[in-house]
Formats: C-alpha cells, sequence, structure tokens
C-alpha cells in the first residue's frame, strides 16, 4: 500500500498517466530524426551532431520515465488491465525512443550524408514514420478513458478506428522503405561499398521505428479483444 500510494503521490490517480507522459517524451524523440535528416540533406554537420545530442538527451529523458514507472508502479491495481500490460507496452514505447537514438548515432558516428538524389526521399520517409509513431500515441492517449469504461462503449470504435489509420500510415512506410532501397539499389556501383551497408542499415532502423510504433497500437488491440 505505501508503494501505491508513493506512485499517486509521484503521478496523480491514473498510473496511465506516466504511461502517456513516457510515450509523449519518446514520439518528441522520435520527431527530431525529421530535423537530422533534413541537416544531413542541408549538409549542415554541426546542426546533425546538434540535433543528435537532443536525440540523446531526449531518450535518457524518457529512459528515466521509464525506469521510474517500472520502479514505482504497483503490483496490484483496481483497473480492468493488469500490471504486465501496462509495462509491456511501456516496452514497446520505450523501443520508439531507442530506435531514433540508435538511427542519429548511427549518422553522427560514420559522418554519413545521403545520396543527393535519395535526400528528400529520406527526409519523406523519416517524416512518414513519425507520423506513425503520432498515431500510435493517439491511441495510447485514448486508454484512460477505455480504462474509465472498462474497455467498452463508444471509445473502443473511436480507439478501433484509430488503430486501422496506425496501420495504414505504417504500410505506407513500407512502400516508401522498398522504394528508397530500390532507388540506393541503382546508386550501388557508383558508392563505397561500406557508405552503401551503413545506408541500408539507416533506411532498415528508421523503417523499424515505424513497426515498433505498429507494435504499440498491436498491443492496445489485445487489450481490447480481451
Amino acid at each position: 500500500m505505501v508503494t501505491k500510494n508513493y506512485f499517486f503521490r509521484l503521478f496523480g490517480q491514473s498510473p496511465i498517466k506516466p504511461l502517456q507522459k513516457h510515450m509523449a517524451e519518446s514520439v518528441a524523440c522520435a520527431a527530431e530524426l525529421v530535423t537530422l535528416f533534413e541537416s544531413v540533406v542541408e549538409g549542415d554537420r554541426r546542426k546533425v551532431n546538434s540535433v543528435q545530442k537532443r536525440i540523446s538527451k531526449m531518450e535518457r529523458e524518457a529512459d528515466k520515465l521509464k525506469k521510474e514507472l517500472r520502479l514505482h508502479l504497483p503490483n496490484s491495481l483496481m483497473l480492468p488491465v493488469s500490471r504486465g500490460d501496462l509495462l509491456e507496452l511501456l516496452t514497446m514505447q520505450d523501443r520508439i525512443a531507442n530506435t531514433a537514438k540508435d538511427v542519429a548515432g548511427l549518422i553522427v558516428g560514420r559522418k554519413m550524408n545521403f545520396p543527393e538524389s535519395m535526400g528528400p526521399m529520406m527526409v519523406e520517409f523519416a517524416s512518414r514514420c513519425v507520423d506513425t509513431a503520432r498515431q500510435a500515441e493517439t491511441t495510447v492517449n485514448e486508454l484512460d478513458e477505455l480504462v474509465e469504461t472498462g474497455f467498452r462503449g463508444k471509445v473502443v470504435e473511436i480507439v478501433q478506428s484509430m488503430l486501422t489509420k496506425l496501420d495504414e500510415i505504417e504500410s505506407d512506410t513500407d512502400k516508401m522503405e522498398i522504394k528508397i532501397r530500390a532507388t540506393l539499389f541503382d546508386l550501388e556501383k557508383d558508392l563505397p561499398p561500406v557508405d552503401v551497408m551503413f545506408l541500408y542499415k539507416v533506411i532498415e532502423a528508421t523503417g523499424d521505428m515505424a513497426d515498433v510504433a505498429q507494435r504499440v497500437g498491436s498491443r492496445l488491440q489485445l487489450l481490447l479483444a480481451r
């Protein structure tokens, strides 16, 4: 009971609120990738480094929120959602920020540039992947309403619609990734092989961010199905 009371003093009456706060921080971290990619295209190495540091700082902040939630979340919740479900959702959310940090670190560590013809495509791709994370955030923001209604009623239909939209956006990122990979394939012969290898890694990791965001939605889908 002491742990539970301490948790409520930290986060208010709803244990859902810190989860939503963590998601917001994770998505904000991911959103910085668009600025990072734009800076790479512009050839502004100083800004690239600055944005990467900002992403790392935001990821650390998200990590602190994650640790606080894991440490103080009561073992028993008087809610129609289990502690395990919340922690699993938290893990998925955390991967969004982690993936953004990894992409930024790879670009800075390798002092990477994008081939000129790929630059705009990469920025658009990153932006759409961030759209996926933002859509996942909109669904997580409905979780407190779902809990209050016992996962019944009109809000369930609203969230289902949001999840359908999430799947559609993630599907867009898959198509964009295929197109970018095809473009890079055509350019391979004119680029250093090591550069090509790491470009593929950046493309894959950026796409992974959208995949992870979709998994956040999948976790909510499972909660709705119970």
